[in-house]
């Protein structure tokens, strides 16, 4: 049976792009509808075009209370009938009771390879601390910020001359090749871990 995927996103949406591109064919799964907490993203005007339903659910009106966020979530996400999530640079953090209530069926891709550099400024971490290797990794959610199992990683080597800019546009090219393969092997089951050389 195809799988129903719910991408979340809250910029301009390559990966989610990505995944929309790869899932087609003999995929075994479809996208349902794009969720972001901006109206103005760029990613909701694209998915539009390619007549994906989509959901805006903006954050700010729910500032400091988390729950009636993540309820208006899953409001949202309810018509859809989502089976799988995928987080696609949605840049708020979901709490234990919604992540909890998607255990085993939502999947984010974070640009380090975990469990190195959790959260923010990934790339200009990686430069610091003189890593020759960096990349990216995706991995099943929980309620801990950037961890759960690891369902795929791919690393490239940091040139002398990377800047965090440029290591991130390499680290996005690698991003659109891995999410869309760890999504594919984990909507038809396969958990195990795919790793990616650049």
């Amino acid at each position: 049976m195809t799988k129903r995927v719910a991408i979340f996103l809250s910029g301009g949406g390559s990966n989610m792009r990505a995944l929309v591109e790869d899932m087609t064919g003999d995929h075994p799964a479809r996208p349902v509808v794009v969720l972001s907490n901006k109206a103005e993203a760029g990613g909701i005007a694209w998915a539009r075009e390619q007549g994906i339903a989509t959901e805006v659910v903006d954050h700010r009106p729910f500032k400091g209370d988390r729950p009636a966020f993540e309820a208006a979530l899953s409001d949202a996400l309810a018509p859809h009938a989502p089976d799988i999530i995928c987080l696609a640079g949605f840049m708020r953090q979901l709490t234990g009771s919604f992540t909890d209530q998607w255990a085993g069926r939502m999947i984010n891709i974070h640009p380090s390879l975990l469990p190195k550099y959790k959260g923010l400024h990934t790339h200009a971490r990686a430069l610091d601390e003189g890593d020759a290797l960096h990349g990216c990794t995706v991995h099943e959610v929980t309620a801990a910020l950037d961890d759960g199992p690891i369902l795929g990683q791919a690393q490239l080597t940091v040139d002398p001359g990377d800047t965090a800019d440029t290591l991130a546009a390499r680290v996005l090219e690698l991003e659109h090749q891995l999410y869309p393969a760890c999504l594919r092997r984990f909507a038809a089951g396969d958990r195990r871990p795919l790793m990616l050389q650049g």
